[in-house]
């Protein structure tokens, strides 16, 4: 098409056609009227949990040292959109990860709102340790199903990766900490290339195996698509229940929303992302970033799905993190809302 004339552009702005349509997820302005609700598709799941990784996944690949403050920022205005996990920081060394060096800070400086669950990344017993002092009261650790994208991630192989993980989880377990495990390069790696079904099931088996409570299953580079992303997780489902696992998916080829749909299709109702679509990863180059929230629940909320998340307030926690980075959101719901 040519360029759209400026009073047809107009006519309906983006912002009120969002509002025109409910399109807000809260309790209140936003919800779903029974229309709505009949009108959702069979076999998708009521409710939808979003584990929103921004401030941890969206942050960490970025060049430039994001002031502590600013994390903060970003976290608290997160924890007011209707979020009910929000993973902070990174308890790695600050040698791997330079943009995670003030994991501590951040942990202890963000406002912990009622009913927000806010879990950190912890690679070893040393980290896990130091996450648990600074006020930690979920913690995540992070695998993969690719040997050479472990050595380069974790720096050592899948089985020694596990048998820290072990240390780790059991530790947590003492002390009645939730862990969550995740899978990285479960639909292909930026070194091996395609990864075989059997091989994300045998480590996704393992951290459930072990006391993992939910095993997120990460396409890192971006690569899946519908179609292998459904025969990944119909053998991964052979070990381990839906119910115990998430996707996170980054959009490198533009097929995020379309697996995280068919993922929705098979059962699966936890879905990672980050707003403002930040992210990539430091270990997988050419990897862009995450799926972005607001993409997300925009079409989950189109489908008649609950996510209990103020789109809006997703926007505005975008926008400030976005302005203080100096970015350009990869969000198309925000780009679409706020460049008109």
């Amino acid at each position: 098409m040519g360029n759209v004339p400026s009073a047809v552009k107009h006519c309906l702005s983006y912002q009120q056609l969002l509002r025109e349509h409910l399109w807000i997820g809260d309790s209140v302005a936003g919800a779903l009227d029974p229309a709505q609700e009949t009108s959702q598709l069979s076999g998708l799941p009521e409710y939808v949990k979003i584990v929103e990784v921004g401030p941890r996944d969206g942050l960490q690949n970025e060049k430039v040292i994001v002031p502590t403050d600013i994390k903060i920022e970003f976290i608290n205005q997160l924890s007011q959109t209707g979020l009910s996990v929000i993973e902070v920081t990174s308890f790695v060394s600050s040698r791997w990860v330079p943009q995670m060096a003030d994991h501590t800070e951040v942990m202890k400086g963000i406002h912990q709102y009622p009913g927000v669950r806010y879990p950190v990344l912890t690679p070893n017993l040393q980290g896990f340790h130091r996450a648990v002092a600074a006020g930690a009261t979920e913690i995540s650790v992070f695998g993969a199903a690719s040997e050479s994208f472990s050595k380069k991630n974790i720096n050592c192989s899948i089985e020694e990766s596990m048998e820290k993980f072990e240390e780790v989880v059991k530790s947590a377990r003492h002390m009645n900490i939730p862990a969550r495990g995740y899978v990285s390069c479960t639909l292909g790696c930026p070194y091996e290339g395609n990864i075989t079904p059997q091989k994300v099931t045998e480590v996704s088996k393992r951290l459930y195996g072990m006391g993992c409570y939910e095993i997120s299953l990460g396409d890192t580079i971006g690569v899946g698509t519908p179609g292998s992303m459904k025969k990944m997780l119909e053998s991964v489902m052979k070990e381990v229940p839906p119910s115990a696992l998430a996707v996170h998916c980054h959009d490198t080829y533009g097929q995020a929303l379309a697996n995280i749909l068919t993922a929705l299709q098979m059962g699966i109702n936890v879905v990672d992302s980050a707003v403002s679509g930040l992210g990539g990863c430091p270990y997988a180059k050419g990897a862009s970033g995450n799926v972005a929230t607001e993409d997300l629940i925009y079409m989950l909320n189109g489908l008649g799905l609950n996510t209990g998340v103020n789109i809006y307030k997703v926007m505005e926690a975008g926008d400030f993190i976005c302005k203080a980075v100096n970015k350009t959101t990869n969000s198309k719901v925000a780009q679409a809302s706020f460049n008109v």
